[in-house]
């Protein structure tokens, strides 16, 4: 039978119930779906009650501007070297060890385009945290640590032509012209999801779209 988002649900919940805090993965190219499908599960497994599942997203470790700049791979934004993969892996263990305190983790400012240093708070209730991110089953050098902290990882596949369609949606919407995205979303963009598709067969589970089709 095809997977559906009440699958996902029930999925979610058995590795919650595995350790005092479990760490899902959600990985996927860029413009797969990765963050409507993290934001999905948070919103219907916490529900009405208090909140027990966190959503941290990757994206918190972006490299800001002016550290691309002094590096030389500004034009390279959202590859694997501009992320602090070794600080992203060193919150998911922080994460899992640390469940009696408060863990800050950064996000990630769109309009901005920038990091935003402790702006998400991972409270002791948390009990399920779910990560999403291009590069979380990548094996090169700190990202192994990444696929090592967590308990499982899912990655979203979508048809091809509809996730160019939306990232370069994605980039207009933040600024970019239309043939500016259009660029980017051929030139770097493809170069990065081309990176990832090639760790789908690292994944637990592939979630297509039409499983996130079927969410409330």
């Amino acid at each position: 039978m095809p997977l559906t988002f009440d699958d996902l649900l029930d999925r979610a919940r058995s590795l919650a119930g595995r350790a005092p805090r479990a760490i899902l993965g959600i990985a996927g190219s860029p413009g797969a779906g990765k963050t409507t499908l993290a934001e999905h599960l948070v919103r219907e497994l916490n529900g009405a009650g208090e909140p027990w599942v966190a959503h941290v997203p990757m994206d918190g470790f972006h490299l800001a501007d002016v550290e691309l700049d002094r590096l030389g791979l500004r034009d390279r934004k959202g590859a694997p070297a501009t992320f602090d993969a070794a600080g992203y892996a060193a919150l998911l263990r922080r994460l899992r060890a640390e469940t009696d305190v408060v863990v800050y983790a950064p996000g990630f400012e769109r309009v901005l385009e920038q990091p935003l240093a402790g702006a998400i708070p991972v409270l002791p209730t948390a009990r399920l945290v779910v990560t999403e991110g291009n590069y979380l089953l990548l094996a090169d050098g700190s990202w192994a640590r990444v696929r090592a902290a967590l308990d499982e990882v899912w990655f979203c596949e979508i048809d091809e032509a509809e996730r160019v369609r939306r990232l370069v949606a994605r980039h207009e919407e933040f600024g970019k012209s239309h043939d500016q995205a259009v660029s980017w979303v051929a030139g770097t963009d493809q170069h990065n999801a081309d990176l990832v598709a090639a760790t789908r067969d690292r994944a637990d589970l592939v979630v297509p779209e039409t499983a996130l089709g079927s969410a409330p």
